[in-house]
């Protein structure tokens, strides 16, 4: 056989086996993660689309980013995905920070900004439709989807996976109707962070004094809007706080969670594991 015929054969073979694996995914109900790990090949079988992961708990600065990488945007589209001129018609808010939702995506490589935010904005609408929420009236005036999507992108970067975000949920719902302060660190990184420096920087104790309307050290209530896109676990915890007395926490050096119901306490555990 010659060699162009085998090399003919040969692709053949690989675009049956990358249909196949796109059939295997899809019919099967797998991860759709798992076409990241697959994407170089899929890529080749088909040029004209890319799968694009984008994991959770990112601004939307960085989802931007991961998008001008896959489908070779310049710093204007990047910035029309950033600031998209439609938001209102698809969100009625002019920031959409938080509703790009954190998923596996096969986007066309020709795809514009607004297709792509169209895109997640569907999948956020769809992925949240799925959660049952409370159905008493008085939780409906409080807990509405802009006030969970808020508390939600601040469980998703303050927790250590899934196992204490509704722990958290219960102390940040405790705080909001105890008057306090939030005093959370993840909306002073968001405050503070810039392309240059880092998004997510660590904290220091001259940061509580930025001049910010996301620092929740300063001003009271929930910030101006979301800091992140959450995950659906986050969206959930929010909407199903734990009951707990708690009101402070804070995470030993193994990650570990450790709440508090006075600030004295929490200045002992505090000592106990740091």
């Amino acid at each position: 056989m010659k060699k162009r015929s085998k090399l003919k054969l040969l692709f053949a073979i690989f675009v049956l086996l990358a249909g196949s694996i796109f059939y295997v995914i899809f019919h099967y109900g797998f991860d759709p993660s798992m076409l990241t790990k697959l994407s170089f090949y899929l890529d080749l079988a088909n040029p004209s689309v890319r799968i694009v992961r984008v994991e959770e708990g990112l601004r939307k600065e960085e989802v931007a980013q991961i998008m001008a990488d896959k489908l070779g945007w310049d710093d204007k589209q990047k910035l029309d995905f950033i600031n998209p001129k439609n938001a209102e018609l698809a969100l009625k808010e002019t920031n959409v920070e938080g509703h790009y939702f954190p998923e596996t995506y096969m986007v066309n490589k020709d795809d514009s900004p607004s297709v792509v935010s169209a895109t997640m904005f569907d999948e956020f609408s769809k992925q949240t439709g799925k959660i049952v929420k409370p159905t008493s009236n008085k939780s409906k005036q409080i807990i509405n989807q802009d006030t969970v999507l808020k508390i939600a992108s601040i469980i998703q970067r303050e927790s250590n996976g899934k196992t204490d975000m509704r722990l958290i949920s219960g102390i940040i719902w405790n705080r909001i109707f105890n008057g306090m302060k939030l005093q959370m660190d993840a909306t002073l990184q968001y405050a503070k962070g810039s392309e240059k420096d880092g998004w997510w920087e660590e904290v220091s104790p001259e940061d509580k004094k930025i001049d910010s309307s996301y620092n929740t050290y300063i001003h009271a209530g929930l910030p101006p809007s979301a800091i992140d896109s959450p995950g659906l676990s986050a969206i959930v915890a929010a909407y199903n706080p734990q009951k707990t007395n708690c009101l402070f926490y804070l995470h030993d050096k193994n990650r570990k969670i450790h709440c508090s119901k006075t600030y004295e306490e929490h200045k002992q555990n505090i000592n106990n594991y740091y």
